[in-house]
C-alpha cells in the first residue's frame, strides 16, 4: 500500500507526547446526499471567498498558508480536545517525541480553553527537576505570552538546542504567577524506573512510548532476579498521560494469560476490533496492585481496567483521567502536507466499559496527601477529561464521581514530605492479600474538606449543614 494511506492508532492525551502507533489499514466510506454535498460546496466556496477578503483587504498582508493551516485545526479542535491538523514540522516532532527522544524541558501539556496545561512532568527532565506539577498553567514562555496558542505552537516555543535557558511563567492555584527558569535538554526520558520494596518489588511507567514493554519487561526480570521469592508487585501509573495502543497491549501481555485486553467500536457499533493478550503466563500468580490516579489517562487506564476486570490486580490511589478515546493519525501525501489526527473510536475494557469521561475508579480510594483529600471534595478543583467542554461524551450516560471525601487520606501523625501514603496502602493491600482483607483507616473527618466542600451554585455559596447565603461575585477578567 501506499505509505500515505498509513494510519496510526494513538491514545495518549495531548499532541505534544502522541506518536506513531499500530499501522492499520483502515477503508472508510462516506456517503453524502445530493443535497447535503451541494451545501458543502457552498461552504467550500464560501471559505474561499473569505480567504480572498482577507488576503486582499486586511490591514497588514498576510500568509495564505498560515490561514489556511490555521483554519484545518480550528476544523479538528472544534470536534473534540484530541483531533487536530499536524503540519509537516508537527508531524515529524511528533514522531520524534513517540521514539522517546526529543529536546525540549520534559512537559506533557494539552490545551484548556485557549490556555496551555500541564498535564505532568517526565520523570527526570529539566521540568520534572524544576517543580512544575500537573495542574499547572504555562501562560509566557521567554516573557513572550503563550495564551491562545494551539499545543504544538506552544511546544515550539519550549524546544530548541540543548544547553539554552527557557524561562517559562507558571501560574498555579493560590499562588501567584512566577518565573521558572529551565535548561533544554535531548530528552530521551526512560519510561520505566523500579526498586524493592522489601519483599515486593514496585515499578514505575511513566509514559507508552514504543520501549514501553520492553523495559517493563526488563525492568520486573530485574527485580525478580535479585530476590527470586518475591511476594508481589506495586506497578505505578500515576500520572501517565498514556501513548501507543500496541505498548497498551504489550504491557498489559506482561501480566495476562490470554484474553481480552481492549476493544474498541468506532461509528458503527457492529464493527468491534478485540485486541487479546498472548497465551501463556509471563509473571506467573505473582499478587499485584496497580497505583493510579487523576493524571492516569489513555493507554494507562487501558492496563489498569483490564488488569482489574480481569481480576489480575487490585487498583489502589483516585479515580483516573477518563480519556477513553482513540485518534488515528493519516499522513497526508506521506507526511509532506503533515497528517490529520482525528478521533475514530471509543475503547472499552475486558467487562464491556466505556471510561470516557468518567474515568477507573480504584478498589481502594486513597488521597495522597491531606491537602489533596481537601481539594477532592471540592469538584471545581479537579482535572480531567470531563473538564473539556468539547469531550466526547460518555458512551452509556454515566458522569463523573463528583465532590466528596476521599475514602482514606493520611492520618495527621504521617509524615507527607518523606513518605508516599498511597504506596504504603498499596504494599499494605498485597501484605493482606486483598483490599477486601486489608484493615480500613478511619475516613476522614469532614473537617479535612469543610472549607474545600463549600461550592457556589447560581449564585449562592452552598457548605454542608449550613443555609445557603449570597455569594460575593468574582472579579471580572479581561480575556
Amino acid at each position: 500500500m501506499k505509505s500515505d494511506m498509513r494510519k496510526y492508532l494513538l491514545i495518549g492525551v495531548s499532541a505534544f507526547v502522541l506518536g506513531a502507533g499500530t499501522m492499520a489499514y483502515v477503508s472508510q466510506k462516506a456517503s453524502a446526499t445530493p443535497s447535503s454535498r451541494t451545501q458543502t460546496y457552498h461552504m467550500l466556496e464560501l471559505f474561499g471567498n473569505v480567504l480572498d477578503t482577507v488576503d486582499r483587504d486586511y490591514v497588514t498582508p498576510v500568509d495564505d498558508k498560515k490561514l489556511i493551516e490555521a483554519s484545518l485545526k480550528g476544523m479538528l479542535t472544534s470536534l473534540d480536545p484530541h483531533s487536530d491538523y499536524l503540519t509537516p514540522e508537527d508531524y515529524a516532532e511528533m514522531q520524534d517525541t513517540t521514539r522517546g527522544e526529543y529536546g525540549g524541558l520534559g512537559i506533557e501539556i494539552t490545551s484548556e480553553d485557549g490556555v496551555i496545561k500541564v498535564i505532568s512532568p517526565i520523570d527526570g527532565t529539566p521540568a520534572f527537576r524544576a517543580g512544575i506539577k500537573p495542574g499547572d498553567y504555562i501562560t509566557a514562555v521567554n516573557g513572550q505570552t503563550v495564551l491562545g496558542l494551539t499545543v504544538n505552537e506552544a511546544v515550539k516555543q519550549m524546544r530548541g538546542k540543548a544547553g539554552e535557558t527557557v524561562t517559562v511563567t507558571i501560574a498555579r492555584e493560590k499562588t501567584d504567577p512566577f518565573d521558572l527558569k529551565l535548561v533544554r535538554e535531548v530528552i530521551t526520558p526512560k519510561s520505566v524506573t523500579s526498586h524493592a520494596e522489601g519483599d515486593y518489588g514496585y515499578v514505575r511507567l511513566s509514559s507508552f512510548n514504543e520501549k514501553a514493554t520492553d523495559e517493563t519487561k526488563a525492568a520486573i526480570d530485574g527485580l525478580r532476579a535479585k530476590n527470586p521469592h518475591l511476594k508481589g508487585l506495586v506497578f505505578d501509573l500515576r500520572s501517565n498521560p498514556g501513548g501507543l495502543l500496541d505498548q497498551a497491549v504489550g504491557v498489559s501481555n506482561l501480566f495476562l494469560d490470554g484474553g481480552e485486553v481492549v476493544s474498541q467500536r468506532g461509528r458503527d457499533a457492529r464493527s468491534i476490533e478485540r485486541y487479546n493478550a498472548k497465551p501463556g503466563a509471563k509473571i506467573d500468580n505473582l499478587p499485584v496492585v496497580v497505583l493510579i490516579n487523576s493524571g492516569t489517562a489513555s493507554a494507562a487506564e487501558i492496563v489498569a481496567g483490564a488488569l482489574q476486570d480481569r481480576h489480575r490486580a487490585q487498583l489502589v490511589g483516585l479515580t483516573s483521567f477518563g480519556k477513553g478515546s482513540v485518534q488515528t493519525v493519516i499522513p497526508l501525501r506521506g507526511g509532506l502536507d503533515g497528517a490529520v489526527k482525528v478521533t475514530t473510536a471509543r475503547y472499552y475494557t475486558p467487562s464491556g466499559r466505556s471510561i470516557q469521561k468518567t474515568g477507573i475508579q480504584p478498589d481502594l480510594e486513597v488521597a495522597e496527601t491531606r491537602e489533596q483529600a481537601a481539594l477532592i471534595a471540592n469538584e471545581a478543583f479537579q482535572f480531567s477529561e470531563a473538564s473539556f467542554k468539547n469531550a466526547l461524551s460518555a458512551d452509556e450516560g454515566k458522569t463523573r464521581v463528583g465532590s466528596h471525601n476521599p475514602a482514606e487520606a493520611p492520618p495527621a501523625a504521617f509524615d507527607e514530605k518523606k513518605g508516599d501514603f498511597q504506596l504504603t496502602r498499596a504494599l499494605d493491600v498485597l501484605k493482606y492479600g486483598s483490599v477486601e482483607a486489608t484493615p480500613k483507616l478511619p475516613k476522614p473527618a469532614a473537617t479535612l474538606a469543610q472549607a474545600a466542600a463549600q461550592r457556589t451554585v447560581h449564585g449562592v455559596v452552598v457548605k454542608p449543614g449550613v443555609p445557603a447565603t449570597p455569594a460575593t461575585p468574582p472579579p471580572a477578567k479581561a480575556n
